[in-house]
């Protein structure tokens, strides 16, 4: 049954007829932006994750709340020998047990974008009522106390306890205020009741510490945001890495499997048409020279030069893309030799000679002598001088003259230029000269059909001899090819060692 979905090779990258192995990768990815481009305050996200981190440090730090509690309150019975602060102390710890009992609840259930609003309203209900209790410590009166001993016991347990809540609740928003606001108010009623000094200052201090206290929790928790901020871009970044580099890998995987069966392709169109070529350009050739006997119709013999022309054209086309294919999968192998790169510049030159004979075309030569061996494929140099010299023939007008340039670089490596004085390449049309199947408009023009496959094969055999292929070209001007070998590709050769005489060896004496 079929899915809707193509799988040829050739129409798609990404295969999307199976299912995807970073579904959850995306998710995130999705999730993470629609977090990060929330306009205004903090996203729900970053709510959702500092309410988990309260619910954390609240697991964590569950025993500092009694502790202070325990040592508030035996520091009040010591010094005031209340026995009331037993039972504040009773009612303090229930309340935070309650609080450690929904934390553990939260704990246990997911924490949600919908209901992380009400969890927050949940936690702020159970800091009042613990700041319900730290009031009722603030009203708490000494009959037997003298001086200002009892209000400074009693504005240091609150400065401890105020310290304390902030620490513990610095992820919840506005948890310092809704702790300690009822405290304040108890204090500055206790205040107006009892105007004495000990109990005002008391009530600035606590009240002075709260606000600052709830300054620098909102700074920290501002800072805290910045850093899940940070660290969710991060995340973004790290997810959207993996689903490029999943697709990548999915590409590569189709490239390489496409490039399998072109391989497979080219090799049977080898077989498949050299077989039938050579049957026919060998019989067209036997027809047109007549070899079993004469034609008696002319026409004919015409057909047949026709026919071996075209299967000449075609053969070489079959051959230059399997040069190609080969070079691009790597397969190219070179057969490395010490070779003369004006010997086989001179021999290409001679293999061009009647093709440029026939349409009144001069080639010169200038060659610097004295040129030493370089270490080539001397076949895949053959090739370049020949496609670079065959292109020369063909995109030169006729009675044009063609100068062929051997010598050093200034590098120290090797040239051969070739140029001749044909139509010329516009500028911006030399890019699509050196790609595959690429020609000049001008060159389609005035010149005979080609491949557009001899120049990216002539920069490929270079750079394969960790050489480089130069084009220069004028419009209407002519056009020059410089192949160049690196100076590494240049064999030196080592002046021959002098015989000298053996140094006598001196006779030892003895004193």
């Amino acid at each position: 049954m079929s899915t809707g979905v193509s799988t040829s090779t050739d129409k798609i990258i990404v295969d999307k007829s199976r299912s995807h192995r970073n579904k959850a990768v995306s998710r995130a990815v999705r999730t993470t932006r629609e977090r990060l481009q929330t306009a205004t305050g903090l996203a729900p996200g970053f709510e959702r994750e500092m309410l988990q981190l309260h619910i954390a440090s609240a697991a964590q730090s569950a025993l500092a709340v009694p502790v202070v509690v325990v040592l508030i309150a035996a520091g009040g019975i010591y010094l005031t020998q209340e026995i009331g602060l037993i039972a504040w102390a009773i009612l303090a710890l229930s309340v935070h047990a309650l609080g450690m009992i929904v934390a553990r609840r939260a704990r246990k259930q997911e924490i949600t974008t919908d209901n992380t609003r009400r969890w927050q309203q949940i936690f702020l209900t159970a800091q009042v009522f613990m700041g319900l209790t730290w009031a009722a410590f603030a009203l708490q009166t000494c009959g037997q106390c003298s001086g200002v001993t009892f209000d400074f016991y009693k504005g240091s347990s609150l400065l401890v306890a105020l310290a304390v809540t902030a620490i513990s609740t610095l992820m919840l928003r506005h948890a310092v205020l809704y702790a300690f606001l009822p405290t304040v108010g108890a204090l500055s009623i206790s205040a107006l009741l009892r105007p004495d000094p000990a109990t005002v200052g008391m009530t600035a201090i606590i009240a002075a510490a709260m606000m600052f206290l709830v300054f620098m929790t909102h700074r920290l928790r501002h800072t805290s945001a910045q850093l899940l901020s940070s660290q969710s871009e991060k995340d973004d970044l790290i997810a959207e890495l993996e689903v490029a580099k999943s697709m990548s890998d999915e590409a590569r995987r189709r490239a390489e499997e496409a490039n399998l069966a072109k391989s497979r392709f080219l090799a049977s169109m080898s077989h498949e048409l050299r077989t039938p070529l050579n049957a026919i350009l060998g019989f067209s050739e036997v027809m047109f020279t007549e070899v079993l006997g004469p034609l008696n119709n002319p026409v004919y013999k015409e057909y047949t030069s026709d026919i071996h022309r075209s299967g000449q054209h075609l053969l070489n086309l079959i051959n230059e893309i399997l040069d190609l294919s080969r070079i691009e999968a790597g397969k190219y192998d070179l057969s490395e030799d010490s070779v003369y790169l004006v010997d086989i510049a001179e021999d290409c030159i001679g293999m061009v000679q009647l093709r440029a004979r026939a349409k009144n075309i001069t080639i010169a030569e200038q060659v610097e002598g004295g040129m030493p061996a370089v270490w080539a494929d001397e076949k895949a140099l053959r090739q370049v001088i020949l496609n670079l010299l065959s292109n020369a023939v063909k995109f030169t007008s006729q009675g044009g003259e063609i100068l062929v340039k051997a010598g050093w670089t200034a590098g120290g490596g090797q040239y051969v230029s070739i140029k001749d004085n044909g139509p010329g390449i516009p500028e911006e049309e030399i890019p699509v000269v050196l790609s595959a199947f690429g020609q000049g408009s001008i060159a389609i023009k005035s010149a005979e059909q080609g491949t557009g496959l001899g120049l990216p094969i002539v920069q490929a055999i270079l750079a394969k001899h960790n050489g480089e292929f130069i084009l220069k070209s004028k419009l209407r001007e002519g056009t020059e090819a410089i192949a160049i070998l690196p100076a590494k590709r240049v064999l030196q050769s080592l002046p021959a060692v002098t015989e000298t005489q053996a140094v006598a060896p001196r006779k030892k004496s003895f004193a």
